[in-house]
């Protein structure tokens, strides 16, 4: 066993010297003779090793290339959410420019900074990039392109901390857009998970109103705090309660505050003189909608009715035409108006005589000729036409 393996190790030793001999013989010799050899070498000695070093080659570059696609993935997948998060923002921005350009004045814009509870995940309070320098105060309304956000806590000279409507101090006036409902909006009692965390309810509506699914509410302006007329939400249902004079109904808000980032905070001259009729522009193109949906139904049933009219008159002109030619056919033709210049008189014959048959062994006489109706201008042409040619005698000679 030591005999081979001492034999083994001076073939790997004969092996080793023998390379370092040729390696030194081909770097001495020039290189056209040195080409030639180390060709022939790499074809058939080092031929496993040559194919080793290929296929290491082209996994090394294989790994590289698949390295950069990773990282291009990468990048382009980050590039596509900053671009997402930037377009929501772009048109977040664009439709508090357009709040702002309705609003013309009174409100100052305002950045928001969320801030939750640690034992909830439900946004309460928002941190506003503005303070009492920029005009905000106490009780200031907070508002969104969509709607309520909520009211200014506390204003310091360059921040300021609002309550959301989620917040358990909220409470707003509120009132239908027809103004026949009104109550007062608070935060939804029984909080959970997913869409009920951001849940309003409309409490002290009088019994005799029933708010239907969908009916927007409305700030009602009553108490002093917010104006008349910004949104609030949307009805989805009655909740059932142990009052018994007032209904209790579960809101949609319009606004979702986790996706607000930018805010007007309505300054006190603004919340005397109202907000007019910004928030209510949706109300007034549904309406406007269905009056076009109304005319457009008018214009339909009036289209249908001239259609109806056609054809009926197209229906009595072929029956009339039908008619006509049966009496024709029959022989009968209808008596003018008397008196009417130009027109000739009318047949008159008699289908009762024609439709009797005669006595058998009676020979049929012939049919009466038909007498004309004539008018009375006409009375003398008819006279001396109905003379009888054989009545008339000569004279005597």
């Amino acid at each position: 066993m030591a005999n081979a393996a001492r034999l083994s190790s001076r073939i790997d030793a004969g092996l080793l010297a023998g390379c370092v001999v040729l390696s030194l013989v081909a770097v001495v010799l020039p290189a056209v003779d040195r080409e030639p050899i180390a060709s022939a070498l790499r074809r058939t000695v080092v031929a496993p090793l040559v194919s080793l070093q290929a296929g290491a080659e082209r996994w090394r570059s294989a790994w590289v290339s698949a390295e950069q696609r990773r990282i291009v993935a990468d990048s382009v997948a980050l590039r596509a959410i900053k671009a997402q998060a930037l377009q929501l923002e772009n048109d977040q921005l664009r439709r508090v420019i357009g709040l702002g350009t309705r609003l013309e004045w009174g409100f100052v814009p305002a950045e928001a900074l969320h801030s939750t509870e640690p034992s909830e995940d439900v946004v309460r309070t928002m941190t506003l990039t503005a303070g009492s320098t920029a005009g905000i105060k106490r009780y200031s309304p907070v508002v969104a392109p969509e709607g309520l956000v909520g009211t200014i806590q506390n204003a310091d000279p360059t921040m300021s901390i609002a309550i959301l409507y989620t917040h358990p101090d909220f409470r707003a006036s509120a009132m239908s857009a027809d103004g026949a409902a009104f109550g007062i909006v608070y935060p939804h009692a029984s909080r959970g998970a997913g869409g009920d965390a951001y849940m309003l309810e409309l409490r002290g509506v009088p019994t005799r109103v029933n708010l239907k699914p969908g009916t927007v509410l409305y700030t009602s302006g009553l108490g002093g705090t917010y104006p008349r007329g910004i949104a609030i939400g949307s009805v989805v249902q009655e909740l059932k309660t142990a009052e018994v004079w007032t209904r209790t109904y579960l809101l949609r808000p319009t606004v979702t505050p986790s996706r607000v980032t930018t805010v007007l905070v309505l300054t006190a001259q603004r919340v005397t003189q109202g907000v007019g009729n910004v928030w209510g522009a949706a109300v007034n193109a549904d309406s406007a909608a269905k009056r076009i949906a109304a005319a457009g139904d008018s214009i339909a049933r009036q289209s249908a009715v001239l259609e109806a009219q056609a054809r009926q008159a197209a229906l009595d002109s072929v029956r009339r035409a039908t008619i006509d030619s049966v009496k024709r056919a029959l022989g009968v033709q209808a008596a003018p108006v008397q008196g009417a210049p130009g027109q000739a008189a009318p047949v008159v014959r008699d289908t009762a005589a024609l439709n009797r048959r005669p006595a058998p062994g009676v020979t049929p006489a012939a049919p009466t000729p038909p007498r004309p109706i004539v008018s009375p201008r006409d009375t003398t042409r008819v006279r001396r036409d109905s003379i009888r040619p054989d009545t008339t005698r000569k004279p005597r000679p």
